[in-house]
């Protein structure tokens, strides 16, 4: 009997993906087990496998097609079954209704199709659709747009770029930020991160690197001062006992945010091993989307680049975000004299709504402190 296949559910958040590759395709032999296409969201990429060994009879979308969660993708079975009966339905029209200045005719777009044209002011009249039962996909819409303005070379950002922009706008538009700034002696992380290199080295323990070291730090202070462990939803503020740390990592496909749950919870080498193990998660593409979600409070670090003060944008609905900038010498005031030391940058991001101020500072107060007794708090194991 024909076996239908279908979209798995990646993931709480994940409601439709982009069918990047058929593996098998129609009239394919498959075992049970075997991929059959690599599938696509905007955070992760992951497999459809067959359930039943047999023949790939019928595939119903192309490559680079955008599929509802749960769609039936394509059907295996003996050769000669009818796999018709499993097609999914036609979609209906999605655009929206013309003004009678500009009348439009009916298509049948995609999401990212109708997005596109959106975003862009582009009515695509007259645009053949490349997806099933003639579907206008996003690049059937692009390659109309682009022709129509003569482009000859236009660079595509990447889904995970352009869900990134639209949230970060969407957080500026939508939450008063303010940022402050500050910073705090540094010497003892270089001293512990120079001595966790060798023990590395040698002892083959997980790789312990300022922004683990600061990160560690944050989340102690966070538990100091609970209050930006939380989140701005529908206008409430709700608190975290938890401490849900996403930490901003750059990758191939553009800005992700893996999450460290119940990060309070965790030894320094723990957090390092799971920061480590999600980095790479997110830098080859295995990341599991809920892996990107659920975050309670979030660090960006750009001091590997240089960049010793900056703004960073709050994920919402999240209250705060904290920048951590490069490491550089400032001149203190000691016993009468001017002593140089290193310094790590510190910006704290926070919402308006939820953090005045003096609590905005306080808890950057903390973080600095917590980095200034760093190795007092693990040797505390606290």
């Amino acid at each position: 009997m024909a076996t239908p296949v279908d979209v798995p559910k990646s993931g709480n958040t994940v409601e439709e993906c982009i069918i990047s590759r058929w593996v098998r395709r129609e009239g394919d032999a498959v075992s049970a087990g075997d991929v059959v296409a690599e599938v696509e969201t905007d955070k992760a990429t992951f497999e459809i496998t067959a359930p039943v060994g047999g023949t790939v009879l019928a595939t119903f979308f192309p490559e680079g097609a955008l599929v509802p969660v749960f769609t039936v993708v394509c059907v295996i079975g003996a050769a000669g079954e009818d796999a018709d009966v499993f097609r999914p339905g036609v979609v209906a029209p999605l655009v929206s209704a013309p003004s009678p200045q500009s009348p439009v005719p009916t298509a049948v777009l995609s999401p990212r199709a109708r997005k596109f044209s959106a975003d862009r002011g582009f009515q695509p009249v007259g645009v053949i659709g490349s997806g099933p039962s003639g579907r206008v996909l996003e690049q059937d819409v692009r390659k109309a747009y682009e022709s129509e303005r003569g482009a000859t070379s236009v660079a595509r950002p990447s889904g995970t770029r352009e869900v990134i922009a639209r949230r970060l706008g969407e957080s500026l538009a939508t939450a008063a930020q303010y940022t402050l700034h500050a910073s705090a002696d540094a010497r003892q992380l270089l001293a512990l991160r120079a001595r966790a290199m060798d023990s590395a080295r040698t002892a083959g323990r997980p790789d312990v690197t300022i922004n683990t070291l600061v990160t560690f730090c944050t989340i102690r202070a966070l538990l100091d001062t609970p209050d930006l462990n939380a989140e701005l939803i529908d206008g409430a503020i709700v608190r975290h006992r938890a401490v849900h740390m996403g930490f901003a990592c750059d990758t191939p496909r553009g800005l992700l945010v893996p999450v460290v749950r119940d990060a309070q919870g965790l030894s320094i080498g723990a957090l390092a091993r799971r920061m480590s193990d999600l980095a790479a998660g997110a830098n080859d593409g295995s990341i599991s989307p809920d892996a990107l979600s659920g975050g309670t409070f979030t660090i960006s670090n750009l001091g590997s680049l240089g960049v010793e003060w900056f703004t960073p944008v709050i994920n919402p609905p999240q209250v705060a975000i904290l920048g951590v900038g490069a490491i550089h010498v400032k001149p203190v005031r000691r016993d009468g004299g001017v002593e140089f030391i290193d310094v790590i940058a510190l910006s704290l991001t926070c919402v308006r709504q939820a953090i005045d101020d003096a609590p905005g500072g306080r808890f950057l107060r903390a973080v600095a402190e917590r980095i200034e007794q760093v190795e007092y708090d693990l040797i505390l194991g606290s």
